[in-house]
């Protein structure tokens, strides 16, 4: 018996993937995915290592999106993504496919339908982007993690499940990431992948932060930009007490990252669905920069539903600068107390208990 997994959110997909592996072992999990960062880098994805890491065989896929993409390259994977996707298919067998969104799983989930494997989706915004509701059309049921968003989906077959969580941001080894001293510590992550922009300003805001705050940072492996060089350098040049406070990693493994959120007063990222719910579900406040273009502007109402709890602030990408990083850090330091009890109440917003909702629901269907 198989079961295929694919989706834009890896984290959550692979939690349940791995739940199912642990409740039900007889069941093959196969997984179909990007392998890769973008289309123009051939850096292995985030997603493709922790697939593999946890034993789940990978699919290559090399689909393409119309959404906001002039991409010619996008436009020829389009029909490359959806044969590749019906001739896996054809050879795995699946009795089930579970979809967790974007636009990879499309030609996925269609492919599927085309060769009567059924599927479920999940949608971990607050608005749905367009390929979800294409998939949802298909699927025999629908997970969401927000209430609003029911709206975009046939009540019958909706369930509110919230966000599946990674069990390992709640695992902390005290010894790791360490300072030797009493000041805030700061995360800076802008993804898996990292933010170029978000990296340029920690570089030149670096010796003004690191007098106030210590500074964990995140910054992806990308070869176009090489950011993780750039910033090596630029702490190489630190004096030796300030290079203490600085720790600079390109990838945050997943035995690491439940001491690195441990460790962080605060934490500075973009406004994705995980990183949302898992800052309500670890009581951190953040500075959050919501990526301009995602999708449907759901990055930007993410942040802003996270800003009304009162445990974040937004600063724009268009007003982002080493300066008003710095601003809007010494700030939150300043109210550390304003934000963290704010941060500390929203845990009422969110379910705790996805993961085991999710897992039971697909296993009804297998």
């Amino acid at each position: 018996m198989k079961i295929v997994f694919s989706g834009g959110h890896h984290n959550a997909a692979l939690e349940v993937a791995k739940n199912i592996k642990i409740s039900r072992p007889e069941i093959k999990i196969i997984w179909y995915g990007h392998k890769h960062t973008t289309l123009s880098d051939n850096s292995l994805s985030a997603e493709y290592k922790e697939v593999t890491s946890a034993g789940i065989t990978f699919r290559n896929i090399n689909a393409g999106k119309v959404y906001k993409t002039y991409n010619i390259k996008h436009w020829i994977r389009l029909p490359l993504g959806f044969f590749q996707s019906l001739w896996y298919l054809m050879k795995d067998r699946p009795c089930l496919i579970v979809s967790f969104g974007g636009y990879l799983a499309v030609p996925i989930v269609l492919a599927g339908r085309l060769q009567g494997i059924p599927s479920v989706t999940h949608e971990q915004t607050c608005v749905a982007g367009l390929a979800n509701r294409f998939i949802a059309k298909f699927a025999k049921k629908v997970f969401i993690t927000w209430p609003n968003s029911e709206v975009y989906f046939n009540k019958k077959k909706t369930i509110i499940t919230g966000l599946p969580l990674r069990t390992a941001i709640f695992s902390a080894n005290p010894k790791e990431f360490a300072f030797d001293n009493s000041l805030p510590t700061i995360y800076v992550t802008g993804g898996k992948q990292g933010s170029h922009v978000i990296n340029m300003a920690v570089k030149d805001a670096l010796p003004q932060i690191i007098k106030i705050a210590n500074v964990i940072h995140q910054t992806g492996s990308s070869t176009e930009y090489n950011d993780f060089q750039a910033l090596e350098e630029v702490r190489g040049s630190l004096a030796q007490d300030l290079k203490k406070r600085y720790i600079l990693r390109q990838y945050v493994f997943e035995d690491e990252i439940g001491s690195v959120f441990s460790k962080a007063d605060i934490i500075v990222s973009r406004s994705g669905a995980h990183m949302i719910y898992e800052l309500i579900a670890l009581k951190k406040p953040a500075l959050l920069i919501p990526i301009p273009w995602s999708s449907h502007n759901e990055q930007y109402k993410n942040a802003e539903m996270l800003k009304r709890e009162g445990g974040a602030d937004i600063l724009e990408q268009t007003n982002l600068s080493s300066s008003t990083l710095y601003e809007y850090l010494t700030k939150m330091i300043g109210q550390a107390g304003k934000y963290k009890s704010s941060a500390e109440k929203n845990t009422k917003i969110i379910k705790l208990d996805a993961l085991d909702i999710i897992t039971r629901e697909i296993l009804k269907l297998v």
